[in-house]
Order: C-alpha cells, then structure tokens, then sequence
C-alpha cells in the first residue's frame, strides 16, 4: 500500500539530520536544496520517553519538510541530557542520524528487529497518536533507523506536509506545525 505522500507504507519514508542551529539549517535545505517549506516544533520531547531503558528527559527543536516524496527531518538538541542526538553529535558530529521507516503493525516490526540483534535505543509516544522506536544498528547501518507508527492522524500530518511541498515557490518556508 502507498501513503498520500508517494512512499510504501513499509519502507523508508524520512531521512533524518541532526544540526547545531535548526533555523540556519532550514534557511540551508530550502534556498540551496529547494526543500520544503519546513514545518517546525520549537520543543519535543515525545510522551512517556525512554532512553536506553531508562526515563527520558531530553527535548529536541524539530522541523520536517519534503524532498519529492521523501521526508527530510531536521533535529537540534535543545538541551544536554542524554539521548541517541547528542550520542551521534559525540561520535561522528552533525549529519545524518536515522532513516524513518513506516511501520503499519509496529509491535511485530519491532519484534522483528529485535530478533535481528536491533535494540531500542530510543522509544515514546508521539503527540500524532502514535509511537516511534529508534533502533541502534551500530555496526550494521551508519545510523539508527526509527520505526514510525502509521494511523490516520500521523498519515493526515505528513501528507498535509507533503502537500504543502507541491509546486511550492520558497515563500514561508519555516512553518508552525500544527
């Protein structure tokens, strides 16, 4: 089945980067790479998160827009508590952090991942109504994947997203999300 944004409901649908200054990178990816407009939530912290196991405390700046039919996710740290941001800042600096695969039956596709040795590094509910798993791939993949709980409100969200990236002429491009 194909999502209303182009991509296989099973497949990869994000690209993800973390950056030092979400406006600065934003400005970047639209005037450079014409991606966009950006849809931009100043704080997230997800809900009920968990890091490694453990309580989650840290929050991100976050701005989504497209490239075609993929969806480039832009991610800044907003604070320094632990989380699989500043891991990758630490190892190997700003750039690429994760694929988004979309994940219509999440726990089984999570259970599959794990029994390929990918554990969550990563895991908490999404204000979208559903929930998101950052799987650690050290060693298989330069980056963690992250698998995303399709359901009508987060389909609706991204293809609005989408839709607002078609035939779009680089006016607005930084959007509240909402």
């Amino acid at each position: 089945m194909q999502l209303n944004f182009g991509q296989p409901d099973d497949g990869v649908i994000q690209m993800a980067y973390v950056v030092p200054d979400i406006r600065a990178a934003m400005r970047h990816w639209s005037e450079h790479l014409k991606v966009g407009p950006f849809f931009l939530i100043e704080g997230f912290a997800g809900v009920n998160p968990r890091y490694r196991g453990k309580p989650s405390r840290a929050s991100v700046k976050l701005a989504m827009g497209f490239a075609g039919h993929m969806q480039i996710e832009l991610i800044q740290p907003a604070d320094d508590h632990p989380s699989v941001y500043r891991e990758t800042i630490d190892a190997t600096g700003h750039g690429f952090h994760h694929w988004g695969l979309a994940a219509r039956h999440f726990d089984a596709d999570l259970k599959r991942f794990q029994a390929q040795g990918w554990e969550p590094a990563f895991e908490c509910e999404v204000p979208t109504g559903g929930r998101v798993a950052y799987l650690d791939t050290q060693g298989a993949l330069p980056g963690f994947v992250e698998l995303i709980e399709l359901g009508p409100f987060m389909e609706e969200v991204f293809s609005r997203f989408y839709a607002a990236s078609i035939g779009w002429d680089g006016a607005d491009p930084v959007r509240t999300f909402a």
